[in-house]
């Protein structure tokens, strides 16, 4: 039965080979584990119980939820198959319930760290790409893509402010401190000189915009020489705009602006605080630590 699912998928769904192994490698080991545990027994025979000890087995081998999610979407699609081609009375899937991925914590730069991405290693024009890349990043806390289809048209000098394309197309302006300024004028005299006039902010070898692939690159490779955090991406450059701003006081509701989100749900993931913190701002602020009688 494994084969004529395989054969369904690869015809009938145009599923690409990639897909197909993963779905193979799946209902055989999810096979194997039965005639393991079970002996040999038919397809109709296995109950959902049998489901929940595969599931509990696969995590005793520390693989991970998304993994395990994986194995039991390919389980699901399978007996929902054999269930339509009426080799099942029952379909045992129905009531098997995917984990619960865990939260990836992300760990935003502190300020002393973001202090240290202003000094460039050289003048070159490869360096000041990379340290403004990084920089706009942070002050901007735009995202990748957005950065990647910056033009220099979308750099007002003397309003100080840039517009961001975001998704679905949505423009919005983001103001810009003088340094970082500064820092674009000076890239952008380098950039004339290598006679690079597309309308590209930043360029690739040739002349096209840098892929994520680079931009990614790039990020990680100046964070890993400030900070020994093991989770360094442009995406975590954005998480510390974020961050930042909220600690230093900004209106969620701002920041919500500035980060392009649609929604106010997606702005509050990042007004996490440690512990410490919150009891400064408790002792601080609450009426009854203010009046305390020593």
């Amino acid at each position: 039965m494994i084969v004529k699912f395989l054969t369904y998928l690869a015809l009938e769904k145009k599923y690409s080979h990639h897909t197909l192994t993963s779905y193979e490698k799946d209902l055989l080991d999810f096979q194997e584990f039965i005639r393991r545990t079970e002996g040999e027994i038919d397809w109709n025979e296995v109950s959902l119980l049998i489901m929940r000890n595969f599931m509990y087995e696969l995590s005793e081998q520390s693989l991970t939820e998304r993994t395990i999610n994986r194995k039991i979407s390919s389980l699901k699609s399978f007996f929902k198959f054999l269930k339509n081609c009426d080799y099942l009375d029952k379909n045992p899937s129905v009531l098997l319930e995917s984990l619960t991925p865990k939260k990836k914590v992300i760990i935003p730069l502190s300020q002393a760290e973001t202090l240290k991405l202003q000094s460039k290693s050289s003048d070159s024009y490869i360096a000041l790409r990379n340290s403004l890349i990084v920089e706009l990043l942070y002050q901007t806390g735009m995202r990748r893509i957005e950065l990647i289809n910056l033009q220099i048209s979308n750099i007002s000098f003397s309003n100080k402010q840039l517009k961001v394309v975001g998704k679905r197309n949505k423009e919005r302006y983001i103001p810009l401190s003088d340094n970082l300024l500064d820092s674009i004028k000076e890239f952008l005299t380098e950039k004339a000189l290598k006679n690079e006039q597309s309308g590209i902010l930043f360029e690739s070898n040739t002349h096209k915009k840098l892929s994520e692939k680079t931009v990614y690159n790039i990020v990680t490779q100046m964070l890993n020489a400030i900070t020994s955090k093991s989770k360094t991406s442009p995406h975590i450059l954005r998480h510390t705009f974020a961050t930042h701003l909220l600690q230093n006081g900004a209106e969620i509701n701002s920041v919500k602006e500035l980060l392009g989100h649609t929604s106010l749900a997606a702005t509050q993931v990042y007004t996490h605080h440690d512990i410490e913190q919150l009891k400064k701002v408790f002792n601080q602020a609450h009426p009854r630590e203010l009046h305390k009688i020593n």
